[in-house]
């Protein structure tokens, strides 16, 4: 029996006496994907011709090895998905489109444009997820699309938000797999507006629109994402936390928590369960915002430790989605993949870790201090023999071990890239 065997079968056995059957744990654990972002291994350039962010997205630093086209990009990803134990996915938007040269206008992407994209993920044994962008483009550049004034320019991104429907439908039947297809929108004021209710109107006629395309299976989950404000949407956004919250209770679809999209000091985890009653599932994007909506590389922090927290307790990883939102093109954008990613998966283990019954059952009795007692001693229990046991099973370095294979690719791979 090796060490981490032994370390493993002690920790088993502290768990046991506490109602925790870990081997249990890291079965299901296992089963739970995180959706690994696109976006990150390319400062959210994408390859549909953008030359330039827009709509309140920034990526800032110059870090070397950036993947310049599809091709450096899926391999990145493969080489991450190595060092990143349990079930991925990968979350793509509809930038990444890849039409061999031709100009295709959002508007007329079809699903043969993501062809390449589902070959590689069939061979990965992974699963898709999509986004529309409205973003990054010429008819964007006013920070206004899908309630844009214009009606011809709203045309323009209702028919791009179908047709990524349309594409999401065709990953889902192709992989025979869900898929999460998340609406965000930039639609917002910088300075303070006369009229907050017109923009909301249009923006809900374009949304009405878009889904009233009835596709042909539930394979397809829609979601909508609010957002607190963003750069150049500082006084006003139109798709709102609360508009969003209402629109996707009437629809009965989904909606989606971004970590950044939120003041600092407000609780997603605490949104989970009173949301779960209305909508039939969520999405929640890992990131973490500094001050604001800056984006940075979520870390195993106390705010995802407490969304984890929440979806265990409530037993609701089949109606929770994660996945990464973030870039930073200060760092080597693998290294950013895979901090991420592990993160998760940790603050995941943690809260599978946490005697949750014993809790409920002094709460139950009224004895709040015995239960803040096991949430503080669940702290010091031998959650890393745990969490090397799962690492190695599923054949992942465990601990830093990861960053020198990062550091060889960069060196092998990424430094060619000039």
């Amino acid at each position: 029996m090796s060490r981490t065997e032994q370390e493993y079968k002690a920790a088993r056995e502290t768990y046991a006496e506490l109602g925790i059957d870990t081997d249990q744990v890291l079965k299901t654990l296992s089963s739970i994907p995180v959706s690994v972002h696109c976006w990150q291994g390319d400062d959210v350039i994408g390859f549909d011709g953008a030359t330039s962010l827009s709509g309140g997205i920034l990526a800032t630093g110059n870090y070397p090895g950036r993947a310049r086209n599809a091709e450096e990009l899926r391999a990145d990803a493969a080489f991450a998905f190595t060092q990143i134990p349990g079930k991925k996915r990968f979350n793509l938007h509809a930038m990444y489109a890849e039409t061999g040269g031709a100009k295709v206008e959002r508007s007329s992407i079809e699903p043969r444009h993501f062809d390449n994209w589902i070959a590689w993920a069939k061979e990965q044994k992974i699963g898709l997820d999509f986004n529309p962008t409205f973003m990054s483009h010429p008819l964007a550049e006013s920070g206004w699309t899908l309630a844009h004034p214009d009606s011809h320019i709203r045309s323009f991104w209702i028919e791009h938000g179908k047709a990524s429907r349309r594409i999401a439908q065709a990953i889902a039947d192709t992989l025979k797999d869900f898929v999460v297809n998340n609406l965000w929108v930039p639609d917002g004021s910088k300075d303070m507006p006369a009229d907050r209710l017109g923009p909301r109107l249009r923006l809900k006629e374009s949304l009405d629109t878009i889904y009233a395309e009835k596709l042909p299976n539930d394979r397809v989950l829609d979601c909508v994402e609010s957002k607190l404000f963003g750069i150049g949407s500082e006084s006003y956004v139109a798709g709102s936390h609360e508009f969003y919250l209402g629109y996707a209770m009437q629809k009965a679809i989904g909606i989606c928590y971004d970590m950044g999209h939120f003041h600092p000091t407000e609780s997603i985890a605490d949104k989970i369960s009173a949301t779960l009653l209305y909508v039939p599932y969520l999405v929640v994007h890992a990131s973490r915002g500094i001050h604001w909506d800056s984006d940075h590389i979520i870390i195993w922090n106390d705010a995802l430790t407490d969304i984890c927290r929440e979806i265990v307790r409530m037993r609701v990883w089949d109606r929770v989605y994660l996945a990464l939102d973030y870039f930073d093109a200060s760092v080597n954008r693998i290294s950013a993949w895979i901090i991420g990613s592990r993160s998760t998966q940790r603050a995941l283990l943690y809260a599978f870790l946490e005697p949750v019954e014993a809790m409920r059952s002094e709460e139950e009795r009224g004895d709040f201090g015995a239960r803040l007692g096991l949430i503080e001693e669940a702290r010091s229990l031998p959650f890393a023999s745990v969490w090397r046991y799962y690492c190695e099973t599923q054949d992942v370095p465990y601990g830093p071990a990861w960053i020198e294979d990062v550091k060889d690719y960069e060196k092998k791979v990424l430094s060619k890239r000039g």
